[in-house]
């Protein structure tokens, strides 16, 4: 029988109910002529690009042909060739938000300002009397908009020019009496998250003060962390918050919010002491838009996918103990043709390759568990577990190095639907051009009590990981 291999995350409160994980793998949908619905594929590994500065990467912006970052207290340039150039320094610890106008660059650190000039090469602070302190700064219609910290006030700043600010140029989204934490401009409007509400404003050329609120575009649920609001597929996404509670994402539809996350992933998140740390951003890659969310004090990382509409967990996995933490992404870029993430703990920026099967030369464990029978198939009688076949691409190990020429799945179960599990099972994957292997345990024991059982594959090979299905072979027992 084929058991319910392909799948998202989904570990609830009760493991006995759902205890099904995706950790470094994500689904993705075989619309036609495939041996199945779709598989398993391994997320992508980095590569090191660049050491830039003490780190960590704070933030980081693409204009023109050059990328930058703030490193630390550091702001800089990098070419093409990966060659960084120091242009000023910064204030803050935390993550920054930066925009650009075409020629000018502006970094909110919360609350200082900042404002690098590329035609000129000139960076300094933003020195107005009137710059009241940015959280998040957008662009739009030639002018940087930004919200004030601990207030409901956004500004706008001078026309094509971040520098100067007009004690009289700012509005208050006043909708709702909470504090606005963040904003983002998106198709021309700019979107205000409060702490319990939205507004969206948009330019509507009145002489005083230019922008205005959107009649009927009024959210009753605000944002609970500033830097997880992001943008893609033509929408708005976030980690929310409203006066009934918080922790659920949500994506905008229209200016509805819909909910992505689902049971599980609200009990996930609700188990972190401390959510408003949490960190977005957005990618496409090949033909899959991922909405990558961090969590730094719950040292978790989930992943929705647009294509699949599915959720999957990334980490990264400790090579001392082998524990599994959130990825070492804190800041994201699209440059020089590349996704380009910048590390929490250091100044090194990675790429994302799908080709990739370590992170930076570490080992990267993936792993999927899921339960044997299908939902609603289990009647509660004593199974014997004969065989276990996974369907996989084999014959993926490498050539001429120690650590994967002969790739290693390890297979392991839980009899009490997930609380406690037996030893690990290795089996090969093949060497290389033995595509024909069949990875395959037997003699797999029975369930116990519970009639239930959940089984877990996973490796840290650096090899090709495309996961199809599995077939069990069992027999039932008479109680």
């Amino acid at each position: 029988m084929k058991t319910p291999f392909l799948g998202a995350s989904y570990l609830v409160r009760s493991v006995n109910a759902a205890a099904d994980r995706a950790v470094n793998l994500y689904p993705e949908a075989i619309p036609h002529g495939g041996k199945e619905t779709g598989f398993l594929n391994r997320c992508p590994g980095s590569v090191l690009r660049a050491t830039v500065g003490n780190g960590p990467i704070r933030g980081a912006w693409k204009l023109g042909d050059y990328g930058y970052v703030v490193s630390g207290q550091a702001f800089y340039q990098i070419d093409a060739n990966w060659n960084a150039t120091l242009k000023g320094v910064v204030t803050g610890t935390g993550p920054v938000s930066m925009a650009d106008n075409g020629t000018q660059i502006f970094i909110a650190c919360n609350p200082d300002g900042f404002i690098y000039n590329t035609s000129t090469d000139v960076f300094a602070a933003i020195s107005d009397t009137d710059y009241p302190g940015a959280v998040t700064v957008g662009y739009i219609d030639g002018f940087f908009v930004f919200n004030e910290p601990d207030s409901q006030k956004f500004w706008k700043t001078a026309l094509l020019d971040g520098t100067d600010v007009d004690p009289t140029e700012f509005a208050s989204a006043e909708a709702s009496p909470d504090n606005l934490v963040s904003l983002i401009v998106d198709h021309k409007e700019v979107w205000l998250f409060g702490v319990n509400s939205v507004e969206v404003w948009y330019d509507a050329g009145l002489a005083d003060f230019p922008f205005s609120p959107i009649q009927g575009a009024f959210i009753e649920t605000g944002c609970a962390a500033p830097y997880s609001v992001c943008k893609m597929d033509n929408s708005v996404f976030w980690l929310g918050k409203s006066a009934r509670g918080e922790g659920m994402v949500y994506r905008a539809n229209g200016y509805t919010p819909q909910v992505l996350s689902t049971h599980a992933l609200s009990y996930a998140i609700g188990q972190y002491s401390d959510i408003s740390d949490a960190i977005g951003y957005t990618y496409q890659q090949e033909a899959h838009s991922f909405y990558v969310l961090i969590f730094p004090t719950g040292n978790a990382t989930w992943v929705y996918d647009v294509t699949t509409g599915l959720w999957h967990e990334r980490a990264y996995m400790n090579q001392s103990d082998g524990t599994l933490g959130r990825i070492r992404a804190n800041a994201y870029m699209f440059f020089n043709g590349q996704h380009i993430v910048g590390d929490y703990q250091n100044g090194k920026l990675y790429s994302l390759s799908l080709d990739t099967y370590s992170d930076n030369g570490d080992y990267q464990k993936w792993l999927r568990a899921w339960r044997a029978l299908p939902t609603g198939g289990n009647n509660l009688k004593r199974a014997f577990h004969h065989e276990l076949q996974l369907d996989c691409q084999s014959g993926v190990g490498l050539d001429g190095v120690a650590q994967g020429t002969d790739p290693q799945v390890m297979l392991r179960w839980s009899d009490d639907g997930g609380h406690t599990w037996s030893n690990e099972h290795w089996r090969s994957m093949g060497a290389i051009g033995n595509t024909q292997t069949r990875v395959i345990w037997r003699r797999l024991g029975s369930t116990n009590k519970l009639r239930d059982r959940v089984y877990e594959v996973s490796g840290t090979d650096p090899v090709k990981i495309s996961l199809i299905g599995a077939e069990l072979r069992m027999s039932e027992g008479a109680s």
